[in-house]
């Protein structure tokens, strides 16, 4: 049987593979785990973004956290690094997100912080998710006082704003922004919080309607904006995806600026003013070579992790860091919040806009965005982990990086979720690695089917 947890909680269509039932039970297991080590009642804040499932969901799983003799206090519409903050501002037991996502409307998923705000590490999900299967078995439920009860907070969206401009408190007249909220969680508080700032606002996608989530907007959709941009003389473009953990940027030409150019920009303006920790940037395997050679040059050390922020996050931790993230533009800034923070990395990313006067195309010059070719390569399931076991796969990679000579790079991995092999080969001429990364990709079908 499959693991029900991945990368990012529990996913799947609501209704159907993501059921009430299945909300309720999250809800049960996933309260007791995380509160019964506590003398007290415990207390879990529950948050969603803009689907219209989401609060269906939310009321069977705050039924299940009910049913174990915690309370729930839901707070409505809300980003999902906004429910880590509030966890600890109010020094709850525990907060849960319910949100798929950049995924389209019909999916939803259900995602748990503990009290300090951390995603849960797979020990304590597969423990949530044994109790599950086990139907809840020994755990005596609550009745009559003992039940808990459900509060409603809309009003904490505010607090969520204030703490963003503490964080970064940076000035923002004379700014012209271009936001795409992508019909998502953003759709108040990033609006609220840049325009509380001074900046002269373009606000776009920002009517939720519970079914226009993540549709042809936000940060998977960057057509518009960047025309948007470009028609409005903006300074810039900020993008975000529905539960607004993550943010894409476009310059003020209508180019796009992702993820590693965003931590390329701030990683080199926090050194020069003393504030990267030990002067080191951690990313993903998947970041685009030029980070690494921009590394090189700049004097910052760069630590690669497994491909998923919560590996990076995990790493930050470990050896004190306090920047990290993804290509896709979910960057952690550990110094004040503890996940990915669409909104706060906007923030940053205007805040060296300001300090150094300069316009977003010159900052993002920091680093070349070297051309990537991604292919699928179809494989049996029980054998996607064991590509390199075939001699003739490994001669072939050894052959393609012995081409690049130290000017691009092959990197291939199973997928973690279908029978694939993701070949992924970086380079100079945009031509040469589509054919190489088709090439390889054929050959490991062939070989392993």
């Amino acid at each position: 049987m499959s693991r029900m947890f991945g990368t990012d909680g529990v996913r799947g269509i609501a209704g159907s593979e993501l059921t009430i039932e299945l909300a309720t039970k999250l809800g049960q297991a996933g309260a007791y785990v995380l509160t019964k080590e506590q003398e007290h009642q415990a207390t879990i804040i529950v948050g969603c973004d803009t689907r219209i499932s989401g609060g269906m969901l939310a009321s069977a799983l705050m039924a299940g956290i009910c049913s174990v003799g915690a309370n729930a206090i839901f707070v409505g519409v809300m980003p999902t690094p906004a429910i880590a903050y509030l966890t600890r501002r109010h020094k709850v037991d525990a907060g849960v997100v319910i949100s798929a996502s950049h995924n389209p409307m019909e999916f939803n998923g259900i995602k748990f912080f503990n009290g300090e705000g951390y995603k849960l590490p797979d020990e304590m999900e597969d423990e949530i998710e044994e109790l599950i299967r086990n139907q809840m078995k020994d755990v005596v439920l609550p009745v009559g006082s003992g039940v808990g009860k459900i509060s409603y907070r809309f009003d904490l969206r505010d607090e969520y704003v204030a703490f963003m401009k503490r964080c970064v408190p940076v000035d923002l007249t004379g700014m012209k922004i271009v936001v795409d909220c992508a019909e998502g969680a953003a759709h108040y508080t990033s609006v609220k919080t840049l325009r509380e700032l001074g900046a002269e606002l373009v606000a776009i996608h920002t009517d939720p309607d519970g079914t226009n989530i993540n549709a042809n907007c936000g940060s998977t959709h960057m057509d518009e904006l960047k025309a948007r941009v470009v028609y409005e003389k903006a300074n810039l473009g900020i993008a975000f995806d529905g539960d607004a953990d993550r943010m894409l940027a476009v310059d003020e030409n209508g180019n796009l600026v992702d993820g590693d150019q965003v931590m390329a920009i701030c990683g080199v303006h926090m050194k020069s003013q003393g504030t990267l920790k030990k002067d080191t940037i951690v990313v993903t395997v998947m970041s685009n070579l030029g980070f690494t050679l921009m590394g090189e040059r700049e004097g910052i050390h760069v630590e690669k992790t497994k491909v998923g922020d919560r590996y990076v996050l995990e790493n930050m931790r470990e050896n004190g860091y306090n920047i990290g993230g993804e290509q896709s533009g979910h960057i952690i800034f550990l110094d004040d919040n503890t996940t990915g923070d669409g909104l706060l990395s906007a923030l940053h990313l205007l805040k060296v806009m300001v300090s150094t006067g300069k316009p977003l195309s010159e900052l993002a010059s920091v680093m070349e965005v070297l051309p990537q070719a991604l292919i699928n390569a179809k494989v049996p399931e029980h054998k996607k982990e064991k590509f390199m076991d075939y001699q003739e796969i490994a001669d072939a990679v050894a052959a393609v990086e012995k081409k690049f000579n130290g000017e691009g790079r092959v990197l291939i991995r199973p997928s973690g979720t279908e029978p694939l092999v993701r070949v992924m080969i970086e380079g100079k001429d945009q031509k040469v690695i589509d054919e190489e990364a088709r090439k390889l990709a054929e050959l490991i079908t062939r070989i392993m089917l």
